[in-house]
């Protein structure tokens, strides 16, 4: 009996907890597109969160070609598979290439943003702006979606995840809508001041 109870009284070791999940939706932008996955910025941002202490873990689930009316019937299936703290969305701009109505982007949008904290994640906006062709018209009201979005919603944002990138022929390939592989250390650098305070908030 001695034995027994002595055995009792040893501390148990405790499990570690699973890392904080953050989940990436969006385009061709977040999904490698023509580049090697392991230089791409959301494998960046992988390996950043799981150097942390503790760690997080993303789940990069952009698609190539992605639109906001086929990610808002997804994204209920992604939330409930892997519960994120944090929602990113990075989509758009394959819908305004396309011409697609705003009131439409708008609505998709919205509709993920409103999934998303209904589930329990905070969510992280990333704009995107369209070439010059397009007019400035759409381009402004493409550009106002996502700061309404951000200030109806709270939600943080990156006005433009390809700032100081877009117009620099050296950081894009030759179609002229995707950064190249060196550019993508300078893409998480547009990410990454308005994430972390999101991961320091969630500890």
């Amino acid at each position: 009996m001695w034995c027994l109870v002595l055995w009792l009284a040893l501390p148990v070791a405790q499990a570690a907890p699973p890392p904080r999940t953050t989940l990436l939706v969006g385009d061709s932008l977040s999904a490698a597109h023509n580049i090697e996955v392991g230089t791409s910025w959301p494998a960046l941002l992988q390996k950043r969160l799981a150097d942390m202490r503790p760690p997080r873990a993303l789940v990069n689930a952009s698609i190539s070609g992605e639109t906001t009316a086929s990610a808002v019937a997804r994204l209920p299936a992604l939330l409930k598979r892997y519960q994120p703290g944090i929602v990113i969305l990075e989509l758009g701009g394959n819908d305004g290439l396309r011409g697609l109505p705003l009131s439409e982007i708008r609505a998709n949008l919205s509709q993920m943003v409103r999934d998303a904290q209904a589930g329990g994640a905070r969510v992280l906006l990333l704009g995107i702006e369209l070439p010059l062709n397009y007019g400035p018209q759409y381009r402004t009201g493409l550009r106002a979606i996502y700061a309404g979005l951000a200030r109806d919603n709270h939600a943080p944002l990156v006005p433009f995840l390809l700032d100081g990138i877009a117009l620099d022929p050296k950081l894009m390939q030759p179609d002229g809508l995707h950064p190249t592989a060196a550019a993508q250390p300078r893409v998480l650098a547009n990410v990454w001041p308005v994430l972390a305070p999101m991961l320091a908030a969630g500890k």
